[in-house]
């Protein structure tokens, strides 16, 4: 796969060893347009996969987590694939249109997954098929981004994960990233036309923001990305893929004991956290360090992102027993837990948890 044309766009900074745009000059302003108006980001790089043929639900329905089988025309949603012990082993981002189900999934990803949907055949109507080199997703991200798509004449799916046709590809409209307000709507369209369907929304008063902005608000959001905030031990119980990748009453699927029984038991092992970090270093960590409480390890961080106006945060699996007010290091910084993520059972060490983070912020000022 070709880099994006849209770096070519004025101040466009390729991210390393990558096909997008970071930035586009001020990652900080970015975020702020996609926080306060709206701005257009380049996730060409995402890998898209297509399954026409009439057994697709049905077999889809049996080898993932989410209950597929009756998935409407026009309709999307997301799902998982574990493994026999309930691991993730992919996420896929799910949109039904027109007799063929689409998925987008994380960039790399979608030959092992056309591998693993291909060994599941079988003698079913089904073809799996990987198009990432015809097709691309781009993002318009922010609370003015319905009136953006409104302005360039495309449609504006007005429920999450519902999704509209456009003359090629569709539009499909996602949960709200940042603080809740900044409000996505992911174009999957011909990778030919990438340029021109950017300009149709520049035209339409979007700014370009670079892939640094959207995963600033991704991370505040606490919305999980594959490979980066899971690892091999993940399972669904750990992140809020359970409630948004998850079917909790659909029939067998591999993998589904573990979720079930974890679910009941109402205590899986690691939870996912915002983590704030003191900033002091230029290096951010990378992710999959490990989390320390004194010389103990007690998790790893995945994403770690500057955020405009939260400073160094990071999105961590921790185990269940770190309490919020704990004094934590990742990489030689000290971090804290954010204590909206306190346990509903530990609610009164919240003001710890909250006096950690000022302590934590107050050194990155200082």
């Amino acid at each position: 796969m070709t880099v994006s044309p849209l770096l070519s766009l004025p101040g466009a900074v390729r991210e390393e060893a990558g096909r997008v745009a970071a930035h586009y000059g001020d990652p900080l302003r970015e975020q702020r347009t996609l926080a306060e108006g709206a701005g257009l980001v380049d996730r060409s790089d995402r890998d898209v996969l297509v399954v026409p043929g009439a057994d697709r639900l049905s077999w889809l329905h049996s080898i993932t987590s989410q209950h597929m089988e009756r998935l409407a025309d026009g309709a999307g949603s997301e799902a998982l694939v574990l493994s026999p012990n309930g691991h993730v082993e992919h996420h896929l981002v799910v949109a039904e249109l027109g007799g063929t189900t689409w998925a987008d999934v994380e960039p790399g990803t979608g030959s092992e997954l056309l591998g693993f949907l291909d060994r599941m055949r079988f003698m079913l109507r089904v073809e799996p098929q990987l198009v990432t080199e015809g097709w691309a997703v781009l993002s318009l991200v922010g609370p003015t981004a319905p009136e953006m798509l409104a302005g360039a004449g495309l449609p504006v799916p007005g429920n999450e994960y519902a999704v509209a046709p456009l003359s090629e590809g569709f539009v499909r409209r996602m949960p709200a990233i940042g603080d809740g307000a900044a409000t996505v709507f992911d174009l999957v369209v011909p990778r030919a036309g990438l340029g021109g369907v950017a300009d149709l929304l520049l035209g339409a008063g979007a700014r370009p923001a670079g892939t640094a902005a959207y995963e600033a608000l991704r991370v505040e959001a606490r919305r999980p990305r594959f490979g980066v905030d899971s690892d091999h031990r993940t399972i669904p119980n750990e992140l809020e893929w359970l409630s948004t990748a998850v079917h909790l009453e659909k029939g067998c699927y591999r993998g589904q004991e573990t979720v079930a029984r974890v679910h009941n038991l109402g205590r899986p092992p690691r939870r996912l956290v915002l983590l704030h970090l003191d900033g002091i270093s230029e290096d951010l960590p990378a992710p999959g360090e490990p989390v320390l409480a004194g010389t103990r390890t007690v998790g790893r961080v995945g994403s770690v992102v500057r955020h405009h106006e939260l400073g160094v945060i990071a999105l961590a699996l921790v185990k269940q027993s770190v309490d919020p007010g704990t004094a934590l290091a990742v990489a030689g910084s000290t971090a804290a837990v954010d204590p909206e993520d306190t346990p509903a059972e530990l609610d009164d060490t919240r003001a710890a948890a909250r006096d950690r983070v000022r302590a934590v912020r107050s050194a990155t000022i200082r």
